[in-house]
C-alpha cells in the first residue's frame, strides 16, 4: 500500500498551536505518510517545480495541510498551486493528466467556531463553501478531490485536551484513505 503524501503549509510552524502536533503524528508513521513541509522545503520560496511534480506522480493520496486564515490558505500553497499544477502536465490535451484520479484531501485548522462559518453564522459561509476554489482547481486536472477535514475554534478554545483529541481525530480521518476499496466503502458507511 501506497504512502500518503500530506503536504503541509504553515509559515510559522514553530508558533503552530495545531499543525505541528498533526506533523508530528504523521511522522511517527513513517511507513504510512510521507510528510512534506513546504514552508521547510522552500524557505526562500523559489520552488522545484520538477520535484514537486514527482512527488505527486508518486503518491496516489494527497493531503494539504494548513491553517485557514483571511478565508484561505497560506501564500505558499496559492504559489505552489500556480507553478506546480501546470499546463501540459496537470491539464491541458497533451498533458496526461498527471493528477487524473488522485485522491485529494484538505485538512485544516481554523480559529474560529464552526457555527461561525454557517449561514446565520458570523462569516456566512460554511469552510466548504470557502474552499470551493480547492475542490474546483482539483476537478478541473481530474484529481478525485475529498471532504475536507476541519478542526474549529482554535482562537479561543485551544485546550491541551482539545488539541490532543484533534489528533487522534485527523489520524482516524487518514485512516479512510489507508485501506482497500472494500475497506474503506465499510469505514465510510459506518460514519453514518
Amino acid at each position: 500500500m501506497s504512502k500518503i503524501l500530506v503536504i503541509v503549509i504553515h509559515p510559522d510552524m514553530e508558533a503552530s498551536v495545531v499543525n505541528k502536533k498533526w506533523a508530528a503524528a504523521l511522522r511517527q508513521y513513517p511507513d504510512r505518510y510521507r510528510v512534506h513541509d513546504l514552508y521547510a522545503a522552500y524557505p526562500s520560496g523559489e520552488i522545484d517545480i520538477k520535484r514537486e511534480q514527482a512527488l505527486l506522480e508518486e503518491h496516489e493520496t494527497i493531503i494539504f495541510q494548513f491553517p485557514f486564515y483571511w478565508f484561505n490558505c497560506p501564500p505558499l500553497l496559492k504559489k505552489w498551486l500556480d507553478e506546480v499544477l501546470t499546463h501540459g502536465w496537470a491539464y491541458g490535451s497533451k498533458s496526461g493528466y498527471k493528477m487524473k484520479n488522485k485522491k485529494v484531501a484538505l485538512a485544516i485548522s481554523a480559529g474560529i467556531d464552526e457555527q461561525e462559518y454557517t449561514t446565520g453564522g458570523k462569516y456566512k459561509y460554511t469552510l466548504n463553501e470557502l474552499t470551493a476554489p480547492f475542490e474546483i482547481t482539483f476537478q478541473y486536472v481530474q484529481a478525485d478531490y475529498r471532504p475536507l477535514f476541519a478542526f474549529y475554534g482554535l482562537e479561543h478554545r485551544a485546550t491541551t485536551s482539545r488539541i490532543e483529541k484533534s489528533v487522534e481525530m485527523y489520524l482516524a480521518f487518514m485512516d479512510k484513505y489507508r485501506g482497500t476499496a472494500a475497506e474503506n466503502a465499510r469505514s465510510i458507511a459506518g460514519d453514518r
